[in-house]
């Protein structure tokens, strides 16, 4: 069935890329073979081919109890510093979370969904993080419940799946499920708490009555989102602002952390059995939750980046690492939340 050209729930390379490829299969393989039928993306067929060729002459390596190919040893190998295997055994991760940000959307002053970039990183992202997974793993995929939080678990679902395709994986993972747990940051407006995206669309459309009118005093929940978004336009760092500087109509940072870890809670109690939890979420709160574990600001999560975290058995501690920094930390209870106005 052809494809809408219009559409942009896309996961294939991008065109200069696509373009590139080609030059290098033309120049390598002038007389390549047509396409398959059966639609198998030309990577996966590359790759079953070379694995063919190679059966013969290739060992497996044993690492940790396990045996890989060399070539998933060296695609799965990553830069995080790990413990040694000999205490590894010590720790006992009960259930492993990849907290990732969306891809690239197509703006931010509504609620959009992914631009055709966007839908290939978090495609890639998925094949990526299929690497890491084992034989016999449950993983339970959860986003934030906005378009391009939504698209980017649709990607990363399909590019899991190809992952374990390829890396012939027998792991299972869910459908994508949206939980409140993950949402943006909010900001308070006469209609109650709201996502900051979706808030600016009243921020206009008040903003704008103001000025043509010509009367009365803006009200304080304006000031603030006024001040936020014009910084954002000015070219600086307005989560940053968020982080450092008390907004009385904003969700504190802090808040958000508890909510991240609230919702991975019930995760684990209401589904049990499941040893990992992917998360597609927003770039705030994810921001939020590293400068809490690791005591600075590590700075903006670049598009489908990844925060991971490692939960230890009983729940109480667990490893975060983000940008090659691994920190323990204690991890808030659910049921534990601090009465400032007492």
């Amino acid at each position: 069935m052809a494809r809408d050209p219009r559409s942009v729930d896309r996961y294939e390379t991008p065109d200069y890329l696509s373009k590139y490829r080609s030059r290098r299969q033309a120049s390598d393989a002038p007389d390549a073979e047509a396409p398959t039928e059966d639609g198998t993306p030309l990577y996966l067929r590359r790759f079953r081919e070379r694995t063919t060729a190679s059966s013969g002459t290739e060992t497996s390596v044993s690492y940790d109890g396990e045996r890989f190919t060399p070539a998933l040893a060296e695609a799965s190998r990553g830069k995080e510093i790990a413990a040694p295997v000999e205490r590894r055994a010590s720790e006992k991760i009960v259930c492993e979370i990849s907290i990732i940000r969306h891809g690239i959307t197509q703006g931010y002053s509504t609620d959009a969904g992914l631009t055709p970039m966007g839908a290939w990183q978090a495609h890639r992202r998925g094949h990526e993080l299929a690497r890491r997974w084992s034989d016999g793993d449950k993983v339970l995929l959860v986003c934030a419940d906005t378009n391009r939080a939504r698209q980017t678990a649709d990607q990363l679902f399909r590019g899991a799946k190809d992952g374990l395709s390829m890396w012939g994986i027998d792991a299972e993972i869910t459908d994508k499920e949206p939980i409140p747990e993950l949402r943006n940051f909010g900001v308070w407006t006469p209609d109650g708490l709201r996502d900051v995206t979706s808030a600016f669309r009243q921020y206009q459309a008040t903003n704008e009555t103001l000025e043509r009118l010509a009367v009365g005093d803006r009200p304080r929940w304006l000031v603030e989102i006024d001040r936020f978004y014009r910084t954002q336009l000015g070219g600086a760092d307005p989560i940053q602002e968020w982080l450092t500087i008390p907004m009385m109509y904003f969700e504190p940072p802090a808040m958000c952390v508890r909510r991240f870890w609230r919702g991975f809670h019930r995760l684990m109690v209401e589904q049990p059995g499941h040893q990992r939890i992917v998360a597609a979420t927003h770039s705030g709160p994810m921001r939020a939750f590293a400068t809490w574990a690791h005591g600075y600001d590590p700075g903006e999560p670049l598009n489908t980046e990844e925060i991971r975290v490692k939960m230890r058995e009983g729940g109480r501690t667990a490893f975060v690492s983000y940008r090659n920094r691994v920190t323990e930390v204690n991890v808030p209870p659910p049921d534990e939340f601090p009465n400032w106005e007492a």
